[in-house]
């Protein structure tokens, strides 16, 4: 008999087994073959030779010795309204982490109700319309009142709370790299535009004077030409001459204005003092002699990105646990009276303590959905990931050879304005001994200024490549 009753209350436990086992929806394989790149990836060709053991400073910019660019970078790190948006993102990341955390803590709930009701003599309450005051029925109106404290736990058996809460931390943690990202970017732009008003400056104090040597040709080959002395063909090419340096001292002016307006936006607009002018700073960096996962750990995009993997990965993970059976603890303690006159009596007093079970048995394809659905975004995310580092190796590597050339042209230049001082010097020593014409002497001198105007151009541009790598590198950032 005792055998009988223990085996009696085996079977519940055991069909409650066999429940939650066969209840849960089914759940298909994941067949994807999307996988991250491998760092075997991240390689710098062989005919890269411009390479160091040196990564960027966390400063980079500081290098170039500049107090006034070090001013620039640290407003608009305080003031860009991009900078702003970035915060926002990061706030907005932690709310949805206290959120999903605030899933599994426990929940109380005070709570009063009236319920004004009129009983139905032909419903199962029926007995209750009834007038009498013996039995406690005081029908068909009942003026009914609870009062108490209500409380809801979630038990989370498989993880899925703990799961969806590492997926929103994945996405804060990107979202505190993108912040980082947009701090680069924003460095990177502000010196940019900086060193090109530095350029611009230098390359229309040449464009003045070759204009006043320019002047100087015209006025010497029309006077000459007034006097029969050659035609005036010599004078409208002295006069084209003239007008095409006009013409490129305008764009100057002009790009310079936009230069500077760009500048003041990207510092969060307000008063941008005077620019005093500076000598352009020698391109430093140099290509890490290995890139692999250095690069990936610099570079605050690549992480980010790699974060919201990571984020996707989870978010799986919780899709899965949608499968299983879902847990919860509901309790009430209060006062609950047909009447409010008793509502505070001892004898109203009511405790509730509903432990529940959640079995997804059809779910009508929405678990499966979502399943399918964060799978899809993992794939996405990872394709993303692995075309935003091949993207960053190669804009590395483009950048690092493109600097190496122009280290290459720019040795060739200054050994042309040097040939052209030469001769410059020449023609005026010369001229001043009455051996050549003044016009012989001031061609020599346009030619040593245009000379200067392409190394002055070439040195921008030595400083844009340099600030580029620096940006490409991750800034030092790791």
């Amino acid at each position: 008999m005792r055998s009988l009753k223990r085996v009696n209350k085996v079977k519940p436990l055991a069909l409650l087994c066999c429940a939650l086992l066969v209840a849960c929806a089914p759940m298909k394989d994941d067949t994807s073959t999307v996988k991250p790149i491998s760092q075997q990836e991240i390689i710098l060709p062989k005919d890269i030779k411009l390479t160091s053991q040196q990564w960027p400073d966390a400063t980079w910019w500081k290098h170039y010795n500049d107090p006034q660019l070090n001013v620039l970078i640290d407003r608009a790190l305080k003031q860009s309204p991009s900078i702003a948006v970035a915060h926002a993102r990061v706030a907005q990341a932690r709310s949805d982490v206290a959120l999903i955390e605030s899933g599994t803590q426990l929940k109380v709930n005070a709570m009063a109700q009236i319920n004004e009701a009129h009983v139905s003599s032909n419903g199962y309450l029926g007995p209750f319309a009834e007038d009498r005051p013996r039995l406690g029925t005081t029908g068909p109106w009942y003026t009914e009142g609870i009062v108490g404290l209500g409380a809801t736990l979630d038990i989370d058996l498989w993880g899925e709370h703990r799961d969806r809460l590492d997926a929103v931390m994945g996405v804060e943690n990107a979202h505190k790299l993108e912040e980082k990202a947009v701090e680069l970017e924003i460095s990177a732009d502000v010196a940019q535009l900086y060193y090109g008003i530095q350029t611009t400056d230098q390359v229309m104090q040449r464009l003045e004077a070759l204009k006043q040597s320019e002047t100087f040709v015209l006025n010497s080959h029309e006077a000459r030409a007034a006097r029969g002395l050659e035609s005036h063909s010599d004078a409208e090419m002295a006069k084209a001459m003239l007008l095409t340096i006009e013409q490129q001292l305008s764009m100057a002016k002009q790009q310079r204005v936009a230069f500077r307006e760009s500048l003041r936006a990207l510092i969060g607009g307000g008063e941008l003092a005077e620019i005093t002018p500076m000598p352009l700073p020698v391109a430093q960096t140099q290509l890490p002699s290995s890139l692999n996962y250095q690069l990936l750990a610099r570079r605050p995009d690549l992480q980010a990105a790699h974060w919201y993997v990571q984020s996707s990965m989870k978010q799986i993970d919780a899709a899965k646990a949608a499968f299983y059976p879902k847990f919860d603890i509901k309790a009430f303690f209060g006062f609950d009276a047909l009447h409010l006159d008793d509502l505070f009596d001892h004898s109203s007093q009511q405790a509730n303590i509903v432990p529940g079970l959640y079995l997804p048995i059809f779910s009508g394809g929405q678990l499966e959905a979502n399943l399918d659905k964060t799978r899809h975004q993992r794939d996405m995310l990872i394709s993303q990931y692995n075309q935003a580092v091949l993207t960053a190796v190669k804009d590395v590597v483009v950048t690092g050879s493109a600097l190496q050339s122009l280290q290459e042209e720019q040795t060739l230049q200054n050994e042309k304005v040097s040939s052209a001082a030469a001769g410059m010097n020449n023609a005026k020593a010369r001229y001043q001994r009455g051996l050549v014409s003044e016009a012989m002497a001031s061609e020599a001198q346009r030619q040593w200024l245009s000379a200067q105007i392409q190394q002055i151009e070439m040195q921008g541009q030595l400083v844009s490549k340099d600030i580029v790598l620096n940006k490409a590198l991750g800034g030092g950032k790791i």
